[in-house]
């Protein structure tokens, strides 16, 4: 795309070059304005999945703020669905919000809940895990994953299919589960199903028509960097790599960062010898081709189904120095120097404890377990305080090592992760300092976080927790300010933006698994303004 181009497609999502790095109200005020939205105000929407490519999450906005945040109510709620997960990001674009189910794409209206469309899609194959987490956004047209391996683009005015690529194959145990972003003309999304043992692999896709442009996979073979790191070559085989969550990209330099899930046999890493690149990692790619630039691996050969889960978050430190934000089921956030591609700090946001050094047959306990951790909300950058805030699950599992018998779209463990009952799981939001990784606080939750945290310009922090709690919090001391029972886990995005100078906060609350983080409630859209 030329740069002509481009400049239109950022006008058209609302970013702006310095929005990169969380720009003021003052300095994007300019860059934000989305054709027909009226958009008067910095941040008055949200366009990408953790509002900006850079995954900071930070919102201009300071019309709620810690001195009225508790008067916070409810204004309108959309039923989505009768039940299923729900961990969709919404976003807002031309005063309209996009939300998701595992198969459904609904368009309502963010200032009352009325529905303007919703797309339902049919799956035509086996769905290994019907889950969704959001939509991209990019000239006019919606783009999403099915839990059947089909990548779709809709009409954003009508919800209209306007192309349908199968991308994976679901028989394998592949599937679709991030929320795409999209960019300079590409769509941007990769294969999920890391604990099926597939062959993991990051994709781009012409936006206009589908085609691919490129692919990238995650468990190198044969000639390709990092094959080596596999001792027993045909362990990569199904050697797992999945990504299954939202991804982050430099507008500056063109690198595009995939988070990238466990390796394959879960629990039996003497069954899959070395370092086992690119699993449990940071991959940095050139957005335009897929070439491989540079990665950093959180944990090497990992016994524990320790993903590298969430989106990173990009970020300057005081002396301009470029930072890789990352925090994944491993419990800790790692501060990545993105010259040297070197570890500046590590800070655990949740217990650390083992019994063992790898699951063995009589089982042992490990804090984080299986659903520990950061899961699929990364961490966001609290531009008022210089800080890195984390949202993590506090939940301990008992490993049982098994046996590596692989089954073709079948989990594929190694053995039988229990969770544990004792201690009760529970969650942490935690404020890191942005230079040094030092603690600042530490808020505890009664639940599991797993919803997004979103910090605001008003000091104030939302996020929730899987017993249906919404709360806010103060950024600069984490003292609760508001508390809210949402009737159902909250386990999606939370987002704010601003429609005829109101600013607003939307929450997906009713996350109701069988499987992962359930809960009672019907998975809704809730909408709050003062």
């Amino acid at each position: 795309m030329n740069a002509k181009g481009s400049n239109v497609l950022i006008a058209a999502i609302g970013l702006t070059g310095v929005a990169l790095f969380g720009a003021s109200s003052a300095g994007a005020a300019s860059g934000n304005n989305v054709a027909g939205a009226g958009a008067e105000v910095a941040g008055a929407h949200w366009p990408v999945y953790h509002k900006d490519y850079a995954g900071q999450r930070f919102s201009a906005l300071d019309e709620i703020d810690v001195s009225n945040v508790a008067s916070l109510r409810e204004i309108c709620r959309v039923p989505l669905s009768d039940g299923g997960s729900l961990q969709t990001g919404p976003l807002v674009v031309a005063g309209v919000m996009y939300v998701t189910t595992a198969r459904d794409t609904i368009a309502l209206d963010p200032t009352n809940c009325n529905v303007h469309w919703k797309s339902e899609y049919n799956p035509v194959g086996y769905e290994p895990f019907p889950v969704n987490r959001g939509v991209a956004y990019l000239n006019g047209m919606l783009f999403r994953g099915t839990p059947d391996g089909h990548l779709l683009a809709l009409d954003a005015k009508t919800g209209k299919v306007i192309w349908d690529n199968t991308v994976v194959d679901s028989s394998y145990g592949e599937f679709l589960a991030a929320a795409p972003i999209a960019w300079n003309g590409l769509v941007y999304i990769g294969s999920a199903g890391s604990d099926w043992g597939i062959r993991g692999r990051m994709m781009a896709f012409d936006a206009q028509t589908g085609r691919e442009a490129w692919r990238f996979y995650t468990i190198p073979r044969g000639k390709e960097k990092g094959a080596e790191t596999w001792k027993m070559p045909e362990s990569a085989k199904f050697g797992g790599g999945g990504t299954w969550t939202s991804y982050t990209l430099d507008v500056r330099s063109g690198e595009l960062f995939v988070p990238v899930g466990n390796p394959a046999p879960d629990l039996l890493p003497d069954e899959r010898p070395g370092d086992n690149l690119f699993t449990n990692s940071i991959v940095v790619l050139d957005a335009a081709t897929g070439k491989l630039k540079w990665w950093y691996q959180g944990i090497k050969n990992d016994p524990w189904d320790y993903d590298m889960s969430a989106p990173p978050m990009l970020y300057q430190s005081k002396t301009r120095k470029d930072v890789l934000a990352a925090a994944g089921k491993d419990g800790y956030l790692h501060l990545v120097d993105r010259d040297t591609h070197k570890l500046l700090t590590k800070t655990a946001v949740t217990t650390q404890k083992k019994t063992a050094a790898k699951p063995t047959k009589n089982g042992a306990f490990t804090c984080p377990g299986l659903l520990g951790g950061t899961q699929w909300n990364g961490p966001a950058y609290d531009e008022k305080n210089h800080a890195v805030i984390v949202g993590s699950v506090d939940w301990c599992t008992v490993y049982k090592a098994g046996e590596p018998e692989y089954v073709r779209g079948q989990l594929f463990y190694g053995g039988i992760p229990e969770m544990a009952k004792d201690p009760k799981p529970k969650g942490w939001i935690t404020s890191v300092d942005a230079e040094t990784g030092a603690v600042r606080w530490k808020h505890q939750t009664n639940a599991p976080v797993v919803a997004a945290v979103t910090p605001t310009a008003g000091g104030v922090i939302f996020s929730g927790d899987t017993a249906g709690n919404f709360f806010a919090l103060d950024s600069a001391s984490g003292e609760l300010l508001l508390t809210k029972q949402m009737d159902g886990a909250v386990g999606g995005g939370i987002i704010t933006y601003t429609i005829a100078g109101k600013q607003y906060v939307a929450a997906a609350s009713g996350n109701v698994s069988r499987i992962t983080f359930g809960g009672a409630g019907v998975p809704s859209i809730i909408v709050m303004g003062l």
